[in-house]
């Protein structure tokens, strides 16, 4: 056993998280927790971590365990790069490195034998710790990691200066490095491109220690966990299974419980009839039947002992319908031989795509292709600098961006205020519809500052469903979704009768929906009539027959 948790209860400012749960995670065990947001996910895995403390029970770990856990991004000062911040995961090895470079100058200045030798053996002791941990090893393990990631680029760039999600990958790098016994990852594919993700799948299927992470990505999930924590309404279930499997079992238990719920609910109330019946046969009696009274007293303490089955919870769910009341025309959208540069770097090349109406297609390529520039050049935010984009005739575009309501001046909003904007109708009705997507009574004056990601996304997807779009651009749509949320967007994009194009790195969202892939990479856009899975294979083969191969190939997931 590696950690175990015994009735473990956490309050947040009054409110329980989670009640009396319990979890044993034994050595080399690769686990994943889900659940719905809110549902403290995040917190348990703190609690694992040693970062929280539970408000009751208790937590134990494996002796001179180490966990590696990120958890927050750090602060650095300005002279940081991001190499500094990935070589942290070798700061003991690398204070020996500076320790024996510095014994070296002494060396090489000393003069006289005086100390020499003993000089020599400490530097032979320290040299030979060094090798035998594989400080001359370092630079080979920190180049596998960051280009697994996608990352080589930014090692040389300020820290401070990167963006969110490129500091979280290297920070994630750093942790990988560190290679602990206990690794606890939040939301690991986050900020991750295909690529990056298939190399994370490999390098955790390969991890010698044990992983515990919190994810929303189904297909990650089937390819790298062999337990599900289930965490709902505060209480812990565990499946020793796959996603998949855990899907399926979990309704069955689901089923069974509803099943004994209604088997009880059916003898009680039978018992309460018989209790009922056997009182009046006993007071119709002249004089009064004294042992129907005790028989009837009899069966309801026999019914006030039963332990009750506790009805199943049915939660309640976003609900999702986005109308596409008025068709666009034959041809929804035509780029034709586009090129664009910055600063007299190109950017995108010779770029064409056809998307006519109704059709489903998908974007994908490595983090920095360009897929954001060719969104931008689509809803012609940019221009291009030769060739032509066209956007069909009535087409009416809903965009979904990646970063929501990021604006200063829309950090102060209200929910309500936000969702008015788009459609105005009376306060009643727009709490009515803002109650669909999860928010309830008090929620709709919370500030924009204050909502998750995923309040974020569910307040976008209630402003879209209003504006009868006919042409949807996705940009990361499942972004900060529960799985629960994942899937009622997914029915809700499968019964849209518009078109859609979207950029994902969901690998199951994408093998769901589309049937049409794009492919960006060096520059150049590769189009494919078929899956993801079917476009990959394809496009891998024509990259592999390619002599030399393209720097920076994706390599086949």
């Amino acid at each position: 056993m590696i950690t175990s948790g015994q009735n473990i209860t956490k309050l947040y400012g009054g409110d329980t998280v989670f009640t009396n749960i319990s979890f044993d995670i034994r050595n080399h065990s690769r686990v994943g927790i889900v659940g719905r947001n809110g549902s403290g996910k995040s917190t348990l895995l703190k609690i694992m971590a040693g970062v929280e403390q539970p408000d009751q029970g208790q937590i134990h770990w494996r002796k001179h365990i180490v966990i590696g856990y990120l958890h927050q991004i750090p602060e650095y000062n300005e002279s940081v790069i991001a190499l500094d911040v990935v070589e942290e995961a070798f700061s003991n090895l690398l204070g020996v490195k500076r320790k024996l470079t510095d014994m070296e100058q002494k060396l090489a200045q000393s003069h006289t034998s005086n100390g020499v030798e003993q000089l020599l053996n400490e530097y032979g002791k320290l040299q030979d710790y060094f090798m035998n941990d594989g400080g001359y090893e370092i630079e080979g393990k920190i180049k596998v990691v960051i280009n697994g990631l996608g990352i080589e680029t930014l090692m040389e760039k300020k820290f401070q200066m990167l963006s969110g999600g490129e500091k979280t990958k290297v920070c994630l790098a750093k942790e990988l490095l560190k290679k602990p016994d206990l690794l606890l990852l939040d939301e690991p594919t986050n900020h991750l491109d295909l690529q990056a993700v298939d190399w994370l799948t490999s390098f955790i299927k390969d991890y010698e220690g044990t992983i515990v992470m919190v994810s929303h990505d189904r297909y990650f999930l089937d390819q790298t966990v062999k337990m599900i924590m289930d965490l709902e309404d505060g209480e812990l279930t565990n499946y020793h299974t796959n996603y998949s499997d855990y899907v399926k079992e979990k309704e069955s238990r689901l089923l069974q419980e509803f099943q004994k719920y209604e088997d009880q609910q059916k003898k009680i109330k039978k018992m309460k009839e018989s209790i009922k019946r056997l009182r009046e046969w006993a007071n119709q009696a002249n004089p009064p039947n004294a042992g129907l009274h005790k028989k009837a007293s009899s069966m309801e303490k026999a019914l006030n002992r039963m332990e009750k089955i506790k009805k199943p919870v049915s939660h309640r769910k976003l609900h999702l319908h986005l109308a596409a009341e008025e068709r666009s025309g034959k041809d929804t959208l035509v780029i034709e031989n586009m090129t664009k540069s910055f600063s007299g770097e190109i950017v995108l090349e010779s770029i064409d795509m056809h998307l006519r109406f109704q059709d489903r297609a998908v974007l994908v390529g490595e983090n920095g292709s360009g897929k954001t520039t060719l969104i931008k050049l689509i809803l012609q935010r940019l221009l291009p600098d030769e060739g032509e984009v066209r956007v069909g005739s009535n087409c009416k575009i809903g965009y979904l961006a990646q970063q929501i309501f990021t604006e200063r001046e829309n950090q102060e909003k209200t929910v309500l205020q936000l969702f008015r904007e788009i459609h105005a109708v009376a306060e009643g009705e727009a709490r009515g519809i803002l109650a669909n997507f999860l928010f309830y009574g008090y929620a709709v004056h919370k500030k924009v500052k204050q909502l998750s990601g995923g309040e974020r996304m569910r307040l976008r997807l209630a402003q879209l469903m209003y504006q009868n779009v006919n042409f949807l651009i996705l940009d990361e749509p499942t972004n900060h979704l529960d799985i629960e949320s994942r899937e009622v967007l997914e029915q809700a994009l499968q019964e849209f009768q518009g078109t859609i194009l979207a950029v994902s790195h969901d690998r199951y969202f994408i093998e769901l929906l589309f049937n049409q892939t794009y492919i960006l990479n060096q520059r150049r856009l590769s189009y494919f009539n078929g899956s993801f899975t079917y476009a990959w294979e394809k496009w891998c083969n024509q990259i592999q027959q390619l002599a030399p191969p393209i720097k920076g190939a994706i390599k086949k997931v």
